[in-house]
């Protein structure tokens, strides 16, 4: 059987959630089906490590998807051409897009969450227009859908009205190979990354849907008690400043320790694994996640989480995070101070975090994914 794949977010150096997704799914995929031949399409240059098998072949098809047009270019009309023109018998895109032009094939879309439909605000406007556009046709289309949590097949279910049949569950998988630090190492990196002092951290996409503005004022309150108890704790944050908005910036203004605060830019995953492991822990306050790997990742380094008791948070997280209401700084903040104040309690959520992450592997989530695929391989398939 011949099975394209949609490999745009397959860049090096630059491998965001869904290219993260895409790499350890479709590497462990190749590996295990000699018996199907693999065509990865590519929008940049790709580097021999995405070439995870002898069964891959990789195409190169631009242009780059910089803006809506070019998106729409290359699914419904380079796209369909390529298809037809390799023989592919099948279709899967990791991320939530195909082409309505190609319905002579077998699709299958992974549809992550629906943040652009409940939170469209965070988007420049041509963008938020294409996926109101486009996404619900490309879900609708699709002859199988894969997503990453329980709550967002009830969300794809809810308002989109696709059949839930239809609609396959494919958690993320936590972290491999990693372990959390000694107490020697935790004090090396206390002064690398939090200049000597204790740290929280947060990672993601810098943008309104991730509560920054909460997250800077939950963090205002926080330090404003521990400066009268005479402690300092620096607020990390990881990531790029992708739609830094007004609030925003008006809220880390007025912060009176926004000195405390640090920018430190992405992180590669060794960087990302060796701030988390010495900080306090996670903050990760979100509206809206339809997964939340930073989760995965603070259990995988041997820290304790804060998140939010929303949409699909609570399921990942379990009974290893405080959950807090994202619109609320002040239990943020008092979230805060009870990890930064209680050793026994972060000792007790970081074991509860290892148990966890033995739930989320990306083996389990690579056979989950080719289970969704084999419900669309034609018949005739081995």
């Amino acid at each position: 059987m011949h099975i394209a794949v949609n490999t745009r977010l397959l860049v090096d150096n630059r491998l965001d959630g869904i290219g993260i997704f895409a790499r350890e799914t479709l590497s462990r995929i190749v590996r295990a089906h000699p018996e199907h031949d693999f065509t990865f399409i590519f929008t940049h240059p790709w580097i021999d490590d995405f070439i995870f098998a002898d069964n891959v072949t990789p195409v190169l098809m631009g242009p780059p998807l910089r803006e809506p047009l070019s998106q729409v270019v290359w699914q419904e009309i380079r796209l369909p051409r390529l298809l037809r023109r390799i023989g592919a018998e099948v279709y899967v895109s990791p991320e939530p897009t195909h082409s309505l032009r190609s319905d002579h094939l077998p699709r299958l879309e992974v549809l992550h969450d629906l943040n652009f439909e409940h939170h469209p605000e965070v988007l420049p406007f041509y963008w938020r227009y294409y996926y109101r556009l486009m996404a619900r046709r490309h879900a609708r289309a699709a002859d199988r859908i894969a997503t990453v949590s329980r709550y967002s097949k009830e969300d794809i279910v809810r308002t989109y009205g696709i059949a839930p049949e239809r609609i396959d569950i494919v958690y993320n998988g936590a972290p491999e190979g990693r372990r959390g630090a000694s107490e020697e190492e935790r004090t090396r990196l206390r002064q690398t990354w939090g200049k000597g002092n204790d740290y929280f951290y947060f990672v993601g996409t810098i943008q309104e849907r991730k509560n920054i503005a909460g997250m800077l004022r939950a963090f205002e309150i926080f330090r404003e008690k521990g400066a009268s108890e005479g402690t300092t704790t620096r607020l990390l944050i990881a990531g790029r400043k992708k739609w830094w908005t007004d609030e925003m910036e008006e809220v880390y203004r007025s912060m009176t320790y926004r000195e405390e605060v640090d920018f430190v830019g992405r992180l590669d995953d060794d960087q990302l694994h060796e701030m988390a492991s010495g900080s306090i822990g996670l903050l990760f306050v979100p509206f809206f996640e339809g997964f939340g790997i930073p989760i995965l990742e603070a259990y995988g380094a041997g820290v304790p989480v804060i998140t939010s008791d929303a949409t699909s948070m609570p399921e990942v997280a379990g009974n290893a995070a405080l959950l807090v209401d994202p619109n609320d700084p002040t239990a943020i903040a008092s979230a805060m101070q009870r990890l930064q104040s209680d050793p026994d309690l972060r000792r007790e959520l970081v074991e509860r975090g290892r148990l966890r992450t033995d739930l989320f592997t990306w083996e389990k989530t690579a056979a989950s994914l080719w289970h969704s695929i084999e419900q669309i391989l034609p018949t005739s398939s081995p």
